[in-house]
């Protein structure tokens, strides 16, 4: 039995496995991993930062993850067309300098090409600062697990 591919046009289920495919992905926290599922012509925005190709990709990624360490990273499906997909995130880590937790919640929508590889990723989020007790993503906790509702907020 083979798996449905993860290509557009993207159906409830393939999407739902798109943003869950993404996740394990990121939380790996691999660059040259994550790039291949880029096009090498992708192109970013991630807050008020513009990257292009996959040299881009891995270089941001190594930086971010210099500064924030013990990431772990949950997205949500928020919808989805043919050949784009919107997600909601959270996502906690502690600040290489200062040490506090934080956690940023966003919102980022992905348009992939015929091959499945997302071609442009916009990401907007906002980070606010959280105690040891107030972190979601302890070590051991399936970040699925979490329950994230409005009291969270």
């Amino acid at each position: 039995m083979t798996s449905t591919p993860l290509v557009p046009p993207f159906t409830a289920e393939t999407a739902h496995k798109k943003v869950k495919a993404a996740q394990a992905l990121w939380n790996t926290k691999d660059p040259e991993k994550i790039k291949d599922a880029y096009t090498p012509d992708s192109i970013w925005r991630n807050r008020d930062t513009f990257i292009q190709g996959h040299e881009g990709i891995v270089r941001f990624l190594q930086n971010k993850w210099t500064k924030e360490e013990e990431y772990r990273l949950r997205k949500e499906l928020f919808c989805f067309t043919d050949n784009k997909i919107a997600v909601q995130f959270w996502y906690e880590y502690r600040h290489w300098q200062t040490r506090q937790w934080r956690r940023c919640y966003g919102l980022e929508d992905w348009t992939f090409a015929a091959d499945g590889k997302m071609r442009k990723r916009q990401m907007s989020g906002n980070e606010i600062v959280i105690s040891e007790e107030e972190r979601w993503f302890k070590d051991g906790v399936d970040v699925d697990a979490v329950e994230i509702g409005e009291a969270h907020w």
